[in-house]
Order: C-alpha cells, then sequence, then structure tokens
C-alpha cells in the first residue's frame, strides 16, 4: 500500500469509505508500476502489502453488493515467499 485517497465528492454509498493506492507486485515479489485504487474494510496500513480482489467478486461482501467499487482489500499479508515450481 503506497497511500490513502481522499474524495470530497463520490457515490452516496461510498460516504465514509477508506480507499488506498496499492502498487501491484509481479509474481517475483517486485513491484511492477501498476496503480489500483482500493476500498480499505479491514484496516490497513502504509507499507502493509495487502491481497486485493477486483471486479464483481471484490462486491460479494455483505452491504457493499450495488457499491461501484471494482477493487477490495481482502488481507494483510504478514510474510511471504516465492519459490520456483
Amino acid at each position: 500500500m503506497i497511500n490513502n485517497v481522499w474524495a470530497t465528492r463520490k457515490d452516496e454509498s461510498l460516504v465514509g469509505q477508506k480507499f488506498l493506492i496499492i502498487q501491484l507486485m509481479d509474481k517475483t515479489s517486485e513491484l511492477d508500476g501498476d496503480i489500483v485504487v482500493a476500498a480499505d474494510f479491514i484496516g490497513a496500513g502504509t507499507g502493509d502489502k495487502v491481497l486485493i480482489t477486483q471486479g464483481s467478486s471484490c462486491r460479494q461482501m455483505q452491504g457493499i453488493e450495488h457499491s461501484p467499487i471494482d477493487a477490495i482489500i481482502v488481507g494483510i499479508i504478514d510474510e511471504g515467499k516465492t519459490e520456483s515450481c
């Protein structure tokens, strides 16, 4: 997670929701430069590695089924290891 996002005007269903700027990683755990804004329901912080889901699957959480959200943080990664297959 890189930073927070503030919006003074947004859809009514997003009022009070926290959004974070996320930089995606590739399969070797290197940052690849792609940036995503994701809703944060779990309390991630700056510098945390997070797990996100995107698309219609991110709106499966109760209470946001009809919100205009395309990415959501679903976990904070404590430790990760990349092994070749």
